[in-house]
């Protein structure tokens, strides 16, 4: 079955690997080669090349070949439509977690000081 998804929804599952996202940690630094960004991982090259196939479907990702090496990149853009996605949640909440702080306060008991006794008795 094929899938379909949102230009969102393919940066979303991009970002949910950590593979992935360290090798995008890795290309924020700079531009690396297929072979660097495989060098940390216990896995093999082709599963690598797998997951910066999903980076690029999501167009985190761009590549161009010099021989036959490939160079990859970070590009940002995506990553910036998904923050700004999550900005808007985290308005939302906030604002409810505001309301709940508030009807918190106000359903609150009043609580009332025990006083304590001291512990010098004669």
């Amino acid at each position: 079955m094929v899938k379909h998804y949102q230009p969102l929804d393919t940066v979303f599952l991009a970002l949910a690997d950590p593979t992935r996202r360290s090798i995008l940690q890795t290309l924020s630094a700079r531009e690396s080669t297929v072979s660097e960004l495989a060098r940390p991982y216990n896995i093999s090259l082709p599963a690598v090349m797998k997951h910066i196939s999903v980076l690029q479907r999501a167009g985190l990702v761009s590549h161009h070949k010099i021989g036959r090496t490939r160079h990859c990149r970070l590009v940002a853009q995506p990553m910036a439509q998904a923050s700004t996605w999550i900005e808007t949640y985290r308005k939302f909440w906030e604002g409810r977690l505001d309301s709940l702080e508030r009807f918190l306060k106000a359903t609150a008991p009043a609580t009332k000081t025990i006083p304590t006794q001291s512990s010098s008795q004669e």
